[in-house]
Parts: C-alpha cells; structure tokens; sequence
C-alpha cells in the first residue's frame, strides 16, 4: 500500500472547468464549504474522499443539477451559471454515472442521438449518417460495437462506452466518471481506462471519482482531496502513496483496513449439500462454523450471489440440501431462512437491500416488526430506540432517524442493511460484496463489523471480488469458477495468484 502513484504528469494547460471557493448546502447541513476545483485540458484529475465527503454534491453542481449557494463555476476562466442539466451539456460537459441509462429497445446509435436524429428529405431520420457516425465515434474510442445493435443485453461496461460516446457526440470537452468501474470486471475496466487515456491525449479534461485506490493512482495524474465538504488538499499523485492519501480522506491513522480478530472455531452453523440449480450452479457443497469468515470468490458469472439467493430461498434450488443449526430450510423460502436464522445482506443495497423513500429507523426495523408490535401495533418509540441503538453501534452518519434512508451517503446507506439484517441476531450472515462503492474508512469499519460479529460467534459468508478482502479477512476461501466450486484454500495458503488460478480455472480441481 505504499508505492508512489506512477500515473501521468499533469497537464500544464490552463483549466477548461473550474470551482472558486464554492459553498452548498441543504438545510442544516452544509455539504461543500469554499470548495475549489479546477480540471484541465489534456488531464486525468481523480476526486478522493469518504462517502458523505461532498463528492456527489460537487458532481451535481458541475452537472447543473446543483447551484452553489457561494462561490463561482467558472468555464474558460469566466463565471457561469447553469440553470440545470441542458446547460452544463451545453457547455461540453457530460458526466458518466456508475449505473447507465440507456433505451433498452433502441439500438445503440438511436441512444446516442436520442432527439437529435440527422434527417434527410420530409424529416425522415438518415439512418445511414446516424449509423455512419457512431461508427465513428466507435473508431474513436477504439472499440468494437454495431450502431444498431440494441442496448439491451450490454454488458454494464459496454453500455458505459455507449455513455462515453453520447457525451463525445455532444462535443464533450469536459467528462464526469462517478464510480464508472464499481460493476467491472478486471478486463473491462482496462477496457475503459483505454478509453480515457484516448480522451485524455484528445484533449479532454476527465474528472474521475473512485474508492478503489489503485485505479486513481494507475490512470490520474492530480488528486483533489474532500473531507466532511470541506477541500483537504490538491496536489499531484507522483510520490504520493495510498497510504498519504488515506489520511487525508480520513484524519486519522486506520486501525489497519482488514482488522481479523481471533475467534474460537464452533460447530457447523451452515451446510450445503450438493446445491443444484440447472444452467446456474451445479452440485455445490460447503459448510461454515461458528467464528468464521469463509469467503466465496470467483469471477463475476461464476454463480456466487444465485448460490447466495439459494441458500437464503430468494431463488428455488432444483436439488440439494441446505442445513441452518441442523434445520433443513424448506426450499425457496426466505421466510424459513430467516425464522432458521439466516440473514443476507445483497449485492445490489439501493434495489434489494432498502426501501430508498422510507426512513432510516423504518429500514432498520422491516425485519424486526415483531420485536416492536404491541397488540398489532408498531411501537415508533421502540422502533426509534432499536434503530438509534444500532446507528450507535455501526457508527452511522445521519443528521435524523426519520430521515429518507436515500439521502444517506452510499457507505451509510450500507451500514443500515447490516443493521437491519444484524438486528435479528442471526447465527449466520451472508453478505454479498459487503464493500462495495464504498470508502476506505467505511470499509475498514465493516471489516471491524464483520470480524467483531465472527469473534462473537457469528458464522459468515461473504461473497467479495476484491481480493485484497478476501484474503485479508477470510479463514478459508471457496473458489467458483462457471457455476462449480473448484477449490477451497486456508488463510495461509490463499494468495491472489491461487484464488485467479482456481477462478479462471488454470488451477487443478482442489474442491472438497
């Protein structure tokens, strides 16, 4: 964690897109205090910070959706306002989010030229000039994709691109990357650093946002640092290293990123039994005991989270055989799971794991409504207390229970699934990508979470691409590669060379 950044130089060119001394706030809570930012052409420059840091808001702001409460948006050097987010795309300035949003049934070129079509005679949309042009752009960014191939069925990756082409169509000077790579597989976000890189050379000015470390260091070349909306620092990444970075997102010393505590192996809290379900996964078998972490790795496909949501009964195995403290869960049932005690915290938190428009109390007591009910009746006192109670304990960040659990940063928003699942007081925890578009404070805080929980007894799986994770914290690790688990490797023995060999399935079938 201590290599110096090895990225670009940054670019000497004057700004294209800049903040002075910009301030914003909603309410009571002021989410950018005299922030100032400046993107130049010809540069990757990344935006670091914990979640709740004011990166979002900034983003906003650059997009128009925001306007500042103080300070300038300035563009060439001269102030501008923009009054929403035709303005700021006016201007040259498009952001790509985590999570595109394309037509799914419009082709690829109809998405990129939505209400903007070329047309020839009688209004008639030219297809030929509208194909003819994203094939260009296509060429521009060094990718194989036909214009008229339909969205729907892109990989996330490939319909990013497809995003990334639209802004270029608008003669794009500035590009926006909130978090492009959080669903990627390794393949594709070295797809898509190639891309900027060519938008880079271009020209461009490319604001990227990441928690992973590692990427800002590859690609960037200049890091603006963001600590509670207020600006830390802004400074060239070259000597840098993670670990100088990390304090200044943080203030203060992490207590180490993956903090494994001893915990007294018990007996088997979970068993599968040769767990089937055809085209998915085939014949899976594993156990997990009391205080122990045991990972499930493999690359994306492999059928980790269909064998998650099998255990649990979101979906119906087709043969085999799950056990919860010598319980045979009734298959497809998530009922059973849970009175079994069984919990699952999901992959995908904003779809699966909360009610976004809901308050952050009412998140934290859906699974506990019994435990509040009085004659029929929720308790709101001891639905407030329970949740305040477990916002304590997970360090949550919030300015009102009653709040929308939405307005809550992502790695907040986190912390209020574990809370909600962890208020049952289960004896065995899946968490599916527990880390993910997380910061590195709050990562390090669920790894405490996860760690504490395990020393306590508590048996978990955790689902997790991030290696550095699964071998930080794991006791063992199961490895999946195309729906069958190949290999189950110790802590000692697991490395990131032996868990990519057995998931790619260079390695020798070493499963149980």
């Amino acid at each position: 964690m201590n290599q110096p950044a090895k990225g670009p130089a940054p670019a000497p060119a004057g700004p294209v897109l800049a903040l002075k001394d910009v301030s914003k706030s909603f309410g009571a809570v002021r989410a950018l205090h005299e922030v100032s930012l400046s993107l130049c052409p010809g540069e990757v420059h990344a935006l670091a910070g914990e979640n709740g840091a004011g990166k979002s808001t900034l983003i906003k702001t650059l997009a128009g959706v925001h306007r500042p409460d103080g300070g300038q948006v300035l563009l060439d050097g001269r102030p501008v306002a923009f009054h929403g987010p035709a303005d700021s795309r006016d201007a040259g300035i498009a952001v790509i989010y985590q999570e595109p949003t394309l037509f799914p049934d419009l082709s690829i070129a109809e998405n990129i030229f939505m209400g903007r079509q070329p047309r020839r005679g009688l209004g008639r949309i030219d297809r030929r000039a509208m194909h003819g042009a994203t094939a260009e752009l296509m060429r521009r960014l060094g990718v194989d994709l036909a214009p008229e191939r339909p969205a729907r069925g892109l990989s996330i990756a490939d319909q990013q691109i497809v995003e990334i082409a639209k802004a270029l169509s608008f003669d794009a000077r500035v590009l926006i990357m909130d978090e492009p790579t959080a669903a990627l597989t390794g393949a594709e976000t070295a797809r898509l650093f190639s891309v900027v890189r060519t938008l880079r050379d271009e020209g461009a000015a490319v604001l990227f946002v990441s928690h992973r470390l590692d990427e800002i260091f590859e690609l960037c070349g200049r890091v603006t640092t963001l600590r509670d909306g207020r600006l830390i620092s802004c400074e060239p990444l070259a000597g840098l290293t993670e670990d100088d970075l990390v304090r200044r997102m943080v203030g203060r010393e992490l207590d180490g990123l993956y903090p494994k505590q001893r915990a007294t192996v018990g007996e088997v809290a979970l068993s599968v039994h040769r767990l089937t379900r055809e085209g998915v996964f085939r014949d899976v078998s594993f156990e997990v005991r009391r205080g122990e972490i045991v990972a499930l790795a493999g690359l994306v496909g492999a059928g980790r989270t269909e064998v998650a949501q099998a255990v649990f009964g979101v979906d119906r195995a087709d043969a085999g055989e799950v056990r919860v403290n010598g319980t045979v869960l009734r298959p497809g049932s998530p009922t059973a799971a849970m009175a079994a005690g069984l919990a699952l915290v999901p992959e995908d938190r904003r779809q699966r794991g909360l009610v976004m428009a809901m308050s952050i109390e009412r998140n934290i007591g859906l699974t506990g409504l019994g435990a509040v009910r009085r004659r029929g009746l929720v308790r709101r006192t001891l639905e407030h207390d329970r949740a305040a109670d477990w916002a304590v304990r997970l360090r949550l960040k919030y300015n009102r229970l009653a709040d929308a659990v939405g307005v809550l940063s992502g790695g907040n928003q986190q912390k209020v699934v574990l809370a909600k699942w962890l208020a049952t007081e289960p004896s065995v925890l899946i968490v599916d990508e527990p880390t993910r578009g997380i910061d590195v404070g709050t990562k390090a805080e669920v790894h405490r979470l996860l760690s504490a929980s395990a020393a306590d007894g508590l048996a978990v799986l955790m689902i997790s691409s991030d290696l550095p994770e699964v071998i930080g914290m794991a006791d063992r690790v199961l490895v999946m590669h195309e729906g069958r688990l190949v290999a189950e490797l110790p802590r000692r023995g697991a490395t990131e060379e032996t868990v990519m060999a057995a998931a790619t399935g260079l390695a020798g079938r070493t499963a149980p």
